[in-house]
C-alpha cells in the first residue's frame, strides 16, 4: 500500500521561480503559436491568392506535426548535450524562424518556416521543463508542472483575442513579429540558470537513424491523422503517410531495444506509473483537444460569435484551468493525487456530456449552459494535465526528465491529433446538420474521458522512497 508524506514540501529557492518563470515563458509562446495562427489564416490566405486552400493549411497543421514529431528525440537530445544549452539554442531559433514567418515572401516559404518553428518550439518544451525539474525539489514537482500547465492555459486564453488584435491593427505579420521580443527577453534570464551544461560521463547522442526513424514516423502518423479526413482515408497521401510512420517507427522501436545509445528511452516504459501517465495522457488528449477545438467552432457556427467575442466565452474555461492547475500541483502524495485526477477525468466528462444536449441549442445560452459547462470541463482539464503530468516526471530518474518529459508530451499530442481527426469525421457524416455534429462530438469526447478516468484510476504500486 503506498505511504502517505505529511511532510511539507520546503519552499522554492530563488533560481527555481525563475526557471520556472522563464520555463513558463517559453511553454506560453510555443503553446500560444499551435492556435493563434487560424486567427489569423483567412488574413494569410488573402495575401496568397494563388496558393491552394488546402495547400495554405500546412501553414497551421506544420506546426503541430513537426512539434509532435520531434518531441521524444529532443527530450533525449537535451538529456546528453545538456538541458540549459539546447534550450536557449532551440529558444534562439524559435526567434529565428518567428521572424522567417513574418517575412516570408511565398507560401512555400510561410510553411518552411512553421514546420521549422515548431521543430524549436520541440527543443525547447521538454528542455525547459527538464531545468525546472532540475532546481526543484521532488516534494515541488507537483507544483511546478502546475504553473508550467497554467502557462500553457493563459496562452489559450490570451490567444484569440492577442491574434485578433495584431491582425486588425498590424496585419498576421505580426503574430509572428510577436515572438522575436519575447524570446530575446527569456534568452537574458535563462543564460544566469544554475545548472551545469557538462556532459554526463558516458553519455552521447542518441542513435541517429533512430532519431530520424521517430521524428519520420510520428511526423507521418500525425499527418495522416490530421489530414486524412481532407485528403480522404483511403487516398494514396493518408495511406501512404500512416503506413510508412507506422513502419518507421516500428523500426525505431526495434532500433532502441538494441542500441547502446537509444533514441527512445524504452526502459522508462518498464515503469508502471510512467507507462500509466503516459496511456491516460494518449487517451485523455484526444478528448481534450477535440473539445478545445470543438468549442470555438460552435460559438461561430451556431451562435454567430464574433472572433473577440468567442475569445471572451472560451477565456472561462481557460481560466478554471488555470485554477485547478495550481491546486492539483499542491498536491504532493501520489495516493490521493491519483483519485484528484479521476475526479478532473469526471468533471470533464460530465461537462461534455452537459454540451452534447439540448442545453446548447441554436439560440445562445452563454450564462445559462456554456459558463457553467466551461467551469467544469477547464477546471477538469487543468487538473488531469497537471495529475498525469506530475506522475509522469515522479516516475523518472532525474538525469532522463527531458527525454520522459518529450515522450509524454508526445503521448498526448498524437492522442489530440487522433481526437481531432474523429472530430472531423463526425461532421463529415453529418453535412446537413451542424448542431446534430457538435453534440456528438461532445458525447464522444464524454466517453473518451470516462475511458481515460478508468486508466488515471488504476493503482501504480510505487513503494514509497526516501529520497
Amino acid at each position: 500500500m503506498t505511504e502517505v508524506s505529511t511532510r511539507t514540501a520546503p519552499p522554492a529557492t530563488k533560481a527555481a521561480k525563475t526557471t520556472l518563470l522563464i520555463a513558463c515563458g517559453a511553454a506560453f509562446i510555443a503553446f500560444l503559436d499551435l492556435s493563434v495562427v487560424n486567427i489569423a489564416f483567412p488574413s494569410i490566405a488573402r495575401d496568397y491568392p494563388g496558393t491552394a486552400t488546402t495547400t495554405l493549411t500546412w501553414v497551421v497543421s506544420g506546426y503541430a506535426v513537426a512539434f509532435a514529431a520531434l518531441l521524444t528525440p529532443a527530450g533525449r537530445i537535451a538529456d546528453t548535450l545538456g538541458r540549459r544549452r539546447v534550450f536557449l539554442t532551440a529558444l534562439a531559433g524559435f526567434a529565428l524562424t518567428s521572424l522567417l514567418c513574418a517575412l516570408a515572401p511565398t507560401a512555400g516559404w510561410l510553411i518552411a518556416g512553421r514546420l521549422l518553428q515548431g521543430a524549436t518550439a520541440a527543443l525547447m518544451m521538454p528542455s525547459a521543463l527538464g531545468l525546472v525539474l532540475d532546481v526543484t525539489p521532488r516534494e515541488r514537482i507537483g507544483a511546478a508542472i502546475g504553473a508550467w500547465t497554467a502557462a500553457g492555459g493563459f496562452a489559450a486564453v490570451v490567444g484569440p483575442a492577442i491574434g485578433g488584435a495584431l491582425v486588425e491593427v498590424f496585419g498576421w505579420r505580426s503574430v509572428f513579429v510577436i515572438n522575436v521580443p519575447v524570446a530575446l527577453a527569456l534568452i537574458l534570464p535563462g543564460l544566469r540558470i544554475p545548472v551545469s551544461d557538462a556532459r554526463q560521463p558516458g553519455s552521447s547522442l542518441p542513435d541517429p537513424l533512430g532519431t530520424l526513424a521517430v521524428a519520420l514516423g510520428l511526423g507521418g502518423l500525425v499527418a495522416g491523422v490530421t489530414e486524412g479526413q481532407r485528403w480522404g482515408w483511403t487516398s494514396v497521401g493518408t495511406v501512404a503517410a500512416l503506413g510508412v510512420g507506422a513502419l518507421l517507427l516500428l523500426v525505431a522501436l526495434v532500433r532502441s531495444t538494441r542500441h547502446r545509445n537509444p533514441a527512445i528511452a524504452v526502459e522508462l516504459w518498464r515503469s508502471r506509473p510512467y507507462a500509466l501517465a503516459n496511456a491516460a495522457s494518449f487517451v485523455f488528449g484526444a478528448a481534450m483537444f477535440a473539445w478545445l477545438l470543438t468549442g470555438p467552432l460552435f460559438l461561430d457556427a451556431i451562435w454567430g460569435y464574433s472572433v473577440l467575442a468567442s475569445a471572451g466565452a472560451l477565456t472561462v474555461g481557460a481560466v478554471a484551468s488555470m485554477v485547478t492547475a495550481t491546486v492539483a500541483g499542491r498536491i504532493t502524495d501520489p495516493g490521493p493525487r491519483r483519485w484528484v485526477g479521476v475526479v478532473g477525468t469526471l468533471m470533464f466528462a460530465a461537462s461534455t456530456i452537459w454540451m452534447s444536449t439540448d442545453a446548447l441549442g441554436p439560440d445562445a445560452a452563454l450564462w445559462s449552459a456554456w459558463i457553467p459547462a466551461g467551469l467544469l470541463g477547464g477546471g477538469g482539464v487543468g487538473i488531469v494535465v497537471t495529475v498525469l503530468g506530475t506522475a509522469a516526471a515522479s516516475a523518472l530518474p532525474p538525469q532522463q526528465f527531458a527525454a520522459g518529459i518529450g515522450m509524454n508530451l508526445t503521448a498526448r499530442q498524437v492522442g489530440g491529433a487522433l481526437g481531432v481527426a474523429v472530430l472531423a469525421a463526425i461532421f463529415a457524416a453529418n453535412p446537413g446538420d451542424q448542431l446534430a455534429a457538435f453534440h456528438v462530438v461532445f458525447a464522444v469526447c464524454a466517453g473518451i474521458a470516462l475511458a481515460a478516468a478508468v486508466i488515471t484510476a488504476i493503482p501504480s504500486r510505487v513503494r514509497a522512497t526516501t529520497e
